[in-house]
């Protein structure tokens, strides 16, 4: 249970310096999106590439070429769903969540909080941090499409263009 032998140890730091070199490379060869701040997609991602790394570790029923190859295919995959996604709306709007308003002109909106599965004292909090203590004053919070929330102040709301695909903006989808 505690110690097997020394050549599983060897065999653990081998592959592990080897795979480890092998995603680096690869997450640097897919692009800065494969690492950003993360949408449901590309969290599902994430944690396959994780768990694909720990099975080539841990598992001497698959090889390495079998470890390497599956990670290539998920970081593959996640580049042509990005590139896709990122030419053609439609796609877009499979793999990737809308943006939507959460607070408008100062007014919680309780069907999406409910909708989101998000509740009030988690508004209010996202909303203290940025240092206000009055509802009065959010022009807008967005539940943007990576689970973070964007507190807008209405003083800084402007002409709302950065708001145009938010689901229920009122000037969402103007020319």
């Amino acid at each position: 249970m505690w110690f097997e032998s020394w050549d599983q140890i060897i065999r653990v730091l081998i592959i592990g310096l080897v795979s480890y070199a092998a995603l680096v490379a690869l997450l640097r060869a897919t692009g800065k999106r494969t690492l950003s701040q993360l949408n449901a997609f590309d969290f599902i991602v994430t944690v396959a590439l994780g768990s694909t790394l720990a099975t080539i570790l841990l598992s001497t029923d698959v090889s390495f070429a079998q470890g390497l190859t599956a990670l290539v295919l998920l970081a593959s995959l996640q580049l042509v769903v990005a590139v896709m996604s990122a030419r053609w709306p439609r796609i877009r709007s499979l793999v990737t969540a809308k943006p939507v308003a959460l607070v408008l002109g100062g007014q919680l909106q309780t069907d999406e909080l409910r909708r989101n599965r998000l509740t009030e004292a988690e508004v209010r909090q996202a909303i203290r941090t940025t240092g206000s203590g009055d509802l009065a004053n959010i022009g807008a919070v967005i539940l943007e499409t990576n689970g973070t929330l964007s507190v807008i102040p209405t003083d800084q709301i402007g002409s709302g263009s950065a708001l145009d695909e938010v689901t229920n903006w009122p000037g969402a989808g103007r020319p």
